[in-house]
């Protein structure tokens, strides 16, 4: 270990930061001034990686999950020959730059996923731990294991004050991942000052009790870092904590170690001053240390071999074993095993949309058996069971890697969180699921599945005051305005067994965000629907259920539960007014529909008709589809009762939403 050049790359990763941060007049100094060292350590000798290749499936992954210290990884990345140009660096936190102010996956070659939102890079390595010990478990031989890796984090004591972090690492532990070690730069320090005036527990017990291995050092020593992370990498039944105590901001004379430091520039008296404490040219902007260069240059030659042993290992198992590398290319590729073949249903058959879901989930399985996920302690209740298959084990655990069912307990933001690792680590398609009602618990997530663009499936169970008896505490009434406001979120809420089986077809077809499923408890009937393409229709977000046999005067739009409920309003309408042409559309996917083009909206809904809605929830977004007073919705949370006692008691029924149409019909 070449200590000397990694004191060079710590002093440039320092160099980097001030000059970068004070450029932009914005940032974060105080982490990677503060744990420069366990970067060189972790870049320049302990991780496995190819800069010419970020994507390499067998790489090492490192997740700085305290993305605020975003510089603390652009510098490295840099140095390591990653593409990420001093000019990239220049331009931090700029409209466009490579170097956002936090973290971006997709948008700066070498990070892992986007953090920012504290202890959810944590979460997201768990994922990726989990998503290595699946795919090792199913590729690798005796002879050939081409899945061996590790899993690296830097957490700070904010991640490890947030409830994601506990509810990840919990599992964690339960699980026995090995090949997460995780760095605790423990400073001391958090935006309001010390850690004292809200953190004084012990983390290193803690997480003992959770069953990880737990070690203490300093983030300065390298050999001491070499030494804990050799242990952490020798255990193979426990995640590792190791705990570094660390000076934030190391190197500003009189802002080290306070929280000035923490998220503002260092000021330009400060940083001459640091740069001359620390020996960095002042005349020279930027800085890089010359020997960090060379040594990283080394570093990629070594790295560069340690690729072609694992290239050569990979080309021996594919022609040792063909079959597998048949299906772990399909994996890779998100391609199905076989033809998806959803099931049927009968016309007028009653089936709980949960129930259809669950069978469709069922065929999904058989034709991606990469399809890895589970459910936050109601899988019984979401109908997320996967058959088995082959004789393999269902469930995944420290004992059954194989296994491709999670039980998450109850942790719904640890396990969307996770879910998001296993979807970023590569070759798995990952699903969640929970009542709809507890999507608030998992919402930060499920936002970062969004922004990242990750084909994660939320199953949400349970949709509507129409569970009557568990009350107000479990009927979302808002949680579907709530979500459809997330941008890039396909929310899909099917109005039968039918509908259902399409939407989890376009749920496995999308590639560039989440789509959620939101579920019945109760029954409800499969429907005749007029529009004979109606499959290909819905995808376009809406689609003609029932249609008069002349041009609608009147447009009835529902989704979920509703359509049903549409349905017998028209009949009751009918009954007042029996020569009025009246149309019920379903419309599972709002967003998509308001996106489809202007001709197909006018299709759909017909231009010359009145329009009308009825949601179990809040109107709000709906008032983009019909006037606010032609909206039956729920602007009250529910009350426990039966179902249908509730609904009543609200005030919404069939027999409602047809009074408020005739009575503005007049």
């Amino acid at each position: 270990m070449d200590i000397r050049a990694l004191e060079a790359v710590a002093k440039s990763v320092r160099s980097l930061t001030i000059d970068a941060i004070q450029k932009a007049n914005s940032g974060h100094p105080g982490l990677p001034m503060g744990a420069a060292e366990l970067g060189a350590y972790l870049y320049g000798v302990a991780m496995r990686y190819d800069p010419s290749d970020p994507a390499w499936i067998d790489r090492d992954r490192f997740v700085l999950s305290a993305g605020h210290g975003s510089m603390f990884l652009y510098s490295l990345l840099h140095m390591a020959g990653f593409d990420l140009s001093l000019d990239d660096i220049k331009a931090f936190r700029q409209v466009g730059s490579k170097c956002p102010g936090h973290p971006e996956y997709g948008v700066t070659p070498g990070v892992e996923t986007t953090t920012g939102p504290l202890g959810q890079g944590l979460a997201n390595a768990v994922g990726m731990a989990i998503a290595e010990r699946m795919l090792a478990a199913r590729f690798n031989r005796p002879q050939h294991a081409i899945i061996d890796h590790y899993t690296y984090v830097l957490a700070g004591d904010g991640c490890l004050m947030e409830g994601v972090a506990a509810e990840a690492a919990s599992l964690a532990g339960h699980l026995g991942l090995g090949k997460l070690i995780v760095y605790y730069d423990s400073n001391r320090i958090t935006i309001d000052g010390s850690t004292d005036i809200a953190f004084s527990e012990d983390v290193g017990r803690r997480f003992e009790a959770y069953g990880w291995q737990v070690f203490r050092g300093s983030m300065y020593n390298f050999q001491e870092l070499a030494a804990l992370t050799k242990q952490a990498q020798a255990e193979t039944a426990r995640p590792t904590l190791i705990i570094l105590d660390s000076i934030i901001g190391k190197g500003a004379p009189t802002k080290q170690g306070t929280h000035g430091v923490h998220g503002a520039p260092l000021g330009e008296e400060e940083a001459r001053r640091a740069k001359e404490a620390l020996g960095i040219p002042l005349d020279t902007p930027f800085w890089v240390s010359p020997e960090a260069y060379e040594f990283f240059a080394r570093r990629r030659r070594e790295l560069q071999s340690a690729r072609q042993a694992w290239n050569d290992r990979y080309a021996a198992w594919r022609l040792a074993e063909p079959s597998l590398t048949e299906e772990f290319d399909r994996w890779l590729e998100g391609r199905p095993a076989a033809e998806l073949d959803l099931p049927s249903f009968k016309p007028s058959e009653k089936i709980a949309t949960r129930n259809a879901s669950g069978k469709c989930l069922a065929a999904v399985a058989a034709a991606w058996p990469n399809l890895v996920g589970g459910s936050a302690d109601l899988t019984s209740p979401n109908v997320t069971q996967l058959p088995a298959a082959d004789g393999k084990p269902v469930v995944f655990s420290r004992d059954t890697p194989s296994g491709r069912y999670i039980h998450f307990g109850v942790r719904e933001h640890g396990m969307a969180a996770i879910a998001n690792g296993m979807a970023l680590h590569g070759g798995l398609r990952t699903f969640v699921a929970t009542f709809l009602v507890f999507a608030d618990y998992l919402r930060p997530a499920l936002r970062l599945s969004a922004l990242m663009r990750l084909p994660v499936i939320y199953v949400l169970t349970h949709d509507s005051i129409y569970i009557g008896e568990d009350g107000p505490t479990h009927q979302p009434v808002e949680t579907l305005a709530s979500l459809r406001a997330i941008p890039n979120v396909s929310v899909l809420r099917p109005a039968d067994a039918e509908e259902t089986a399409v939407a989890w077809r376009l749920a496995m077809e999308r590639k560039g965000g989440p789509t959620v499923l939101v579920l019945t408890r109760q029954n409800l009937p499969v429907l005749e629907k007029a529009d004979p393409d109606w499959p290909y229709t819905m995808a376009l977000g809406a689609y003609v259920v029932d249609n008069p046999t002349r041009p609608p005067e009147v447009t009835l739009v529902a989704t979920g539960s509703e359509v049903s409920l549409a349905l017998e309003a028209k009949a009751r309408i009918l009954e007042v007014h029996p020569n009025l042409a009246v149309r019920v559309v379903s419309m599972p996917d709002r967003s998509a529909f308001l996106s489809a083009p202007e001709p197909v909206r006018q299709v759909i809904l017909s231009p010359e008709a009145k329009v009308f809605v009825a949601e179990a929830g809040v109107a709000q977004g709906w008032e983009r589809i019909a006037p606010p007073s032609h909206i039956l919705s729920i602007e009250r949370f529910g009350e426990s009762g039966p179902g249908e006692k509730v609904a009543e008691h609200l005030g919404f029924t069939s027999q409602a939403f047809a009074e408020l149409v005739l009575r503005a019909l007049g």
